[in-house]
């Protein structure tokens, strides 16, 4: 028994060595005008400025160029001089917040409802701002987020969040962005084939997805005709959260790759009025006309994979951005995972090598996705009148070599870029005498 105890003592201990952190609080509002000068200034827009400088106060952009900045007393002033200034990335369609341990006790994972049509699970009320994954990201220049619900054909309500803060009131930045929708499929999934049971009739892969697709057609319908009463007698609390969608307050975003279940998409959003964004998109590059008609934007998934079909190139990945840049798709980029968007601006990066330009594919995840999800009128872009969400690096943010944030800000608040893994790295460089760096 005592060896038991022991055992469990041990394991307990580890998991609290390991995801232990200490306290990083989010930091106070600005109290103070903040000066940047010096530095190479990329607005996200595609412009660059060269000796520019950015000056904010209460949160607020309030001038940005070239050469001397404007007068201001009682300024802090930030020599970027040799560094540049971006920016904050924006990580869409994220597990961040939601999920604690990858496939961990079922405690840390909260992206999941049960049942098929869960358009009322609202992602940010299970938001965890205490996550130690979050400040892992932030030190890579990533400031806003959008937690959502993943499982079933609806899986729920998403939200724009600031990744400073000390609960998901104070994160929300905007709430109930857009209804999740999985598109149903009509060919059999995977590498591998699951042969039939003899004997046994089973529907097809088309005949399955009809039979959802006809489902969903009949649910959206009936929100629709629910939406148009101001107020019902009876509440519906699936229809309440899908009323959104018929005003143009909320978006749809629907997971589709293929391109016959992107068309089906888009064809269905359009009949019922409904402003429609594709997440995944891996074939999206055959039918950017469809696409670019309709003024849908894609959130493609992550570079660093293997593209969905064997006969695919295995380069198309990295190439999509640019195929969509060319064919005059808006269209953005997603880490996915819970603690892989981390690298979204290495993925980013890795587009400039298959055709897009580096203001391009930071464009990517900074004004791109900020008009898809909707807050590019206070983000995304460094210009008067925005949020002062930015960071300042050593060296090009979307190198995994050269990245180095120094300092970034959230609406002008001068955030605290520790984290777990600089924490580990501070305590085993002096277990063997070595000189930290962070």
């Amino acid at each position: 028994m005592n060896k038991i105890f022991l055992i469990f003592g041990g394991l307990l201990l580890s998991t609290i060595l390991t995801y232990g952190q200490a306290n990083i609080s989010p930091a106070p509002p600005q109290t103070k005008a903040v000066i940047i000068t010096g530095g190479t200034i990329h607005v996200g827009n595609g412009q660059v400025i060269n000796n520019g400088y950015v000056a904010f106060d209460k949160g607020k952009i309030t001038a940005i160029g070239e050469g001397s900045a404007p007068n201001a007393n009682g300024a802090d002033i930030i020599d970027a001089t040799g560094k540049q200034v971006y920016p904050g990335f924006i990580c869409p369609i994220t597990t961040l917040g939601l999920v604690e341990i990858e496939e961990g006790a079922r405690g840390t994972v909260d992206d999941e409802e049960t049942g098929e049509y869960n358009p009322n699970a609202r992602s940010i009320v299970a938001y965890n701002t205490d996550s130690k994954v979050i400040p892992t990201v932030r030190s890579n220049g990533i400031l806003l987020a959008q937690p959502t619900p993943s499982g079933g054909v609806i899986s729920g309500e998403s939200s724009v969040v600031q990744l400073d803060a000390w609960n998901w009131q104070d994160a929300a930045y905007k709430t109930d962005i857009g209804i999740h929708l999985t598109w149903p499929v009509a060919r059999a999934q995977g590498r591998r084939r699951v042969a039939p049971t003899p004997g046994v009739q089973q529907e097809t892969p088309a005949e399955r997805a009809q039979k959802a697709i006809d489902a969903i057609n009949n649910l959206f319908t009936e929100a629709k005709a629910y939406a148009q009463i101001a107020s019902p007698e009876v509440k519906n609390v699936r229809f309440e959260a899908m009323r959104g969608l018929f005003d143009g307050s909320k978006k749809l975003f629907v997971n589709a790759d293929g391109a016959k279940e992107i068309v089906q998409a888009v064809a269905f959003a359009k009949k019922l009025g409904i402003s429609a964004v594709i997440v995944g998109g891996g074939e999206s590059y055959l039918v950017t006309d469809v696409l670019k008609d309709n003024n849908v934007p894609v959130i493609l998934k992550e570079t660093q994979r293997l593209p969905d079909r064997d006969e695919d190139d295995v380069y198309l990945p990295y190439k999509l951005p640019k195929m969509l840049q060319d064919a005059g798709v808006l269209y953005g980029l997603t880490g996915i995972g819970f603690w892989r968007q981390r690298n979204l601006p290495f993925e980013a990066g890795e587009a400039v090598g298959y055709g897009l330009t580096k203001e391009q594919a930071l464009s990517m995840i900074t004004i791109n996705n900020a008009k898809i999800l909707g807050i590019d009128k206070t983000t995304g872009t460094l210009e008067v009148g925005k949020d002062a969400n930015l960071f300042i690096s050593k060296g090009d943010a979307l190198d995994m070599i050269a990245i180095d944030v120094t300092q970034a800000f959230i609406q002008g608040r001068d955030i605290n870029l520790d984290n777990l893994h600089k924490q580990l790295y501070r305590k085993f460089a002096a277990k063997y005498g070595l000189k930290a760096n962070l």
